[in-house]
């Protein structure tokens, strides 16, 4: 790719293969016009709302995985099949050639979203569903205990 696309120094793609710390992941999220997330599946994609969480310069085109979990959450990235190669391509070269204007409009929907359903949000929401659980739990505990067995009624007449 960087041989095809690439011009002088010039490299469309920096791979960097090491541990990054946070300060310089940052820094490497604001020097990127993309954030490609191409996982075949994944959950909550911490990666994706890294990247959003990092552009406060309202820049940059984040381009999703359908079958990213992050997909769902933020409808303002560009969501793509990775297994549909042509729609892959079709995507990346719309993502590195969105007007500003777009990218802006994208990137403050994205970050409200962000910013509104962050950690502790989330972490609130985890604690209401186990809390409901655990409800639903010792309800169905009282409904389907039997009750002591104190005697038994019979009606109608006696055998003996």
């Amino acid at each position: 790719m960087n041989k095809k696309f690439g011009k002088g120094e010039h490299t469309p793609v920096t791979l960097i293969d090491r541990h990054c710390e946070p300060p310089e992941v940052f820094r490497l999220y604001r020097a990127a016009d993309a954030c490609w997330v191409s996982s075949l599946h994944d959950g909550m994609n911490l990666v994706a709302k890294e990247f959003v969480a990092a552009r406060d310069d309202e820049r940059g085109v984040l381009v999703l995985s359908r079958f990213a979990g992050a997909a769902r959450e933020l409808p303002e990235a560009l969501v793509v099949n990775p297994y549909d190669v042509e729609a892959m391509a079709a995507t990346v070269r719309r993502a590195v050639t969105m007007s500003p204007d777009e990218q802006r409009d994208r990137m403050q929907a994205l970050r409200a979203q962000v910013s509104r359903f962050n950690v502790y949000r989330w972490a609130g929401r985890m604690l209401l569903d186990a809390t409901r659980v655990r409800q639903q739990q010792r309800l169905h505990v009282r409904l389907s205990a039997k009750p002591a067995r104190r005697g038994v009624l019979r009606f109608g007449r006696s055998e003996s």
